[in-house]
């Protein structure tokens, strides 16, 4: 991997988590601790992290949690229209997953008033905007607190969906690559994706078309995982194609 390509991952891991240790970015991208700290001096010269003693955290982090802001705010116009999609596939009396994200979180915006609905989500800006609603059960999975994200995760995020049984889980990711599937930029984020997944009976992905093409650092699967993609109108036809493919539908937003 090339040193700018392994800077950009980097930023991207640190979007996602926050803060990151030496010894493990080095164990991660294959490098040494000299090699990567020659990385962290870089970003932090580029005013994009602020170094610490055995590893660096991301610039305004402190912020974004005391606004209870999220990290990744891009092509929102895309999100809303695809949050307003998925309320087609929400019916009262479900139980669902809401994954942690920018999408997402436009989904349980346009939850609000909605009755007899119960969501299950490691995001706790979806927790405290859903949690006064008087129609809406909210379960806040437990895990490691990731401050960009606002949201929980590692083995014990995962380990609450154990024995669980829904009936939808919308799902987000960070990309859709053609060869390595759903990826994310967190390899802790997997083990929470996959349980996910296996708890739920239907399974929207929930991606604004700019995200399909591109693969983050960590892959948690082929695209048989999930049963609908729902984006937007911008998405090309060749990545039509390999949905269909795939056997996954795929609804467009518009």
């Amino acid at each position: 991997m090339l040193a700018n390509h392994r800077r950009e991952k980097i930023l991207e891991l640190l979007q996602e988590d926050g803060s990151a240790k030496v010894l493990n970015l080095a164990k991660l991208f294959k490098v040494t601790e000299v090699t990567i700290r020659q990385d962290l001096e870089k970003l932090e010269k580029d005013g994009l992290v602020i170094r610490e003693h055995g590893g660096a955290f991301l610039k305004d982090v402190t912020a974004q949690v005391k606004d209870f802001a999220l990290a990744h705010q891009e092509n929102l116009d895309k999100k809303e229209l695809i949050a307003k999609k998925c309320l087609d596939f929400i019916e009262s009396g479900d139980t669902i997953i809401l994954d942690s994200g920018s999408t997402t979180t436009e989904i349980a915006k346009k939850l609000k008033g909605m009755k007899n609905l119960t969501v299950i989500t490691n995001a706790l800006n979806i927790a405290l905007m859903l949690g006064a609603e008087p129609g809406i059960e909210v379960i806040v999975t437990g895990g490691e607190f990731k401050p960009p994200t606002l949201s929980l995760t590692g083995q014990k995020a995962a380990d609450f969906f154990k024995d669980l049984h829904v009936q939808k889980l919308f799902l987000a990711t960070a990309g859709i690559s053609l060869k390595a599937g759903l990826t994310y930029p967190s390899i802790s984020d997997l083990v929470v994706k996959k349980a996910m997944i296996e708890a739920a009976e239907t399974r929207y992905l929930v991606a604004d078309s700019t995200k399909i093409g591109k693969a983050a650092f960590a892959s948690l699967g082929a695209l048989s995982l999930i049963d609908y993609i729902v984006t937007d109108s911008g998405i090309e036809e060749k990545h039509k194609q390999v949905f269909d493919d795939n056997e996954i539908e795929l609804i467009i937003a518009s």
